[in-house]
């Protein structure tokens, strides 16, 4: 074998050495986290409106969420021609429906009025017919849960009757409420189906008096769509810890939408939401999708 000089391999060791340093002491690249953002259609003042869309877009939005706006007894989107509008917006202006949301729930509750039963069987239908994934489930107002256990077994009820129609569909039930984790894992797991998980509102919980970042953990596998909000401020001038969330939605391998509901607007609501999605995108590390 072959002697190598000495001073080459000094060199060579000063080489590697020099390599493994700069390893160690390079930071770790975070990747984005696999999300996309979008607005609450009534957060724009437009809510069941298709022009929503071209103002989300023109807002540095990916998306937005849709109100599903009863009109009589049944809801305005039962109409094909008014769904033809929704999805050639969509295709129009690039941006997606995100998910759907029936906000008249917290005045028409399902624990108490049938036909909070009726809109949600019909939205499931709109949904399955626009390839939408989920449709948010509000239960503030008078629909509160909280200290409501009569409510609550008339709720599970309701959606268990649901939850087949949707599992067929292929939508998801995103129940939102003042409840904290816990009530809400039991609520899922009376009703037993997929079709019927959990939307996370991080402002509201805070202001529940939940301890948010626990919670997102707590839910790990439950949790099906964000509502970024602050009720404080605008974004990264408030309350909500967003950096902290994300690393919490890391831990738990959330992917999906995040959703500005903004109620906050001291620049006005387009200057606000511009200045939210632009604060969200340099925490999540997201590019606009277009």
């Amino acid at each position: 074998m072959a002697r190598i000089p000495v001073r080459t391999v000094l060199s060579i060791a000063a080489v590697l050495a020099a390599a493994a340093a700069a390893t160690i002491a390079a930071p770790v690249q975070k990747a984005g986290l696999e999300v996309r953002l979008g607005v609450c259609d009534w957060t724009l003042g437009k809510s069941g409106d298709p022009a929503a869309l071209g103002l989300a877009g023109s807002l540095g939005l990916d998306g937005v969420q849709v109100s599903l706006v009863p009109q009589g007894d049944s809801l305005a989107l039962a109409d094909p021609a008014k769904r033809r509008i929704f999805l050639e917006a969509a295709e129009r202006t690039g941006v997606a429906i995100a998910s759907f949301a029936i906000g008249d729930l917290n005045d028409v509750p399902l624990k108490s009025d049938p036909r909070a039963e009726k809109w949600l069987g019909q939205g499931i239908d709109i949904a399955a017919s626009m390839n939408i994934k989920l449709i948010l489930v509000p239960f503030f107002g008078k629909g509160d849960l909280k200290d409501d256990p009569a409510g609550v077994d008339a709720v599970v009820a309701a959606l268990k009757r649901l939850a087949p129609r949707a599992e067929r569909a292929g939508v998801v039930l995103a129940l939102e409420s003042w409840l904290g984790a816990d009530d809400n894992l039991k609520i899922l797991e009376r009703v037993g189906s997929p079709a019927v998980q959990v939307y996370y509102d991080v402002a509201n919980s805070q202001d529940s008096g939940h301890p948010i970042l626990d919670e997102i953990r707590r839910l790990k596998g439950h949790i099906r769509e964000f509502h970024a909000k602050d009720t404080k401020d605008l974004y990264g001038k408030g309350s909500i810890d967003f950096p902290a969330v994300r690393l919490a939605m890391e831990e738990i391998g959330y992917r999906g939408w995040v959703v500005i509901e903004g109620t906050k607007t001291p620049l006005g609501v387009e200057k606000s939401v511009r200045y939210d999605a632009d604060y969200l995108r340099s925490v999540f590390s997201t590019k606009p999708a277009r």
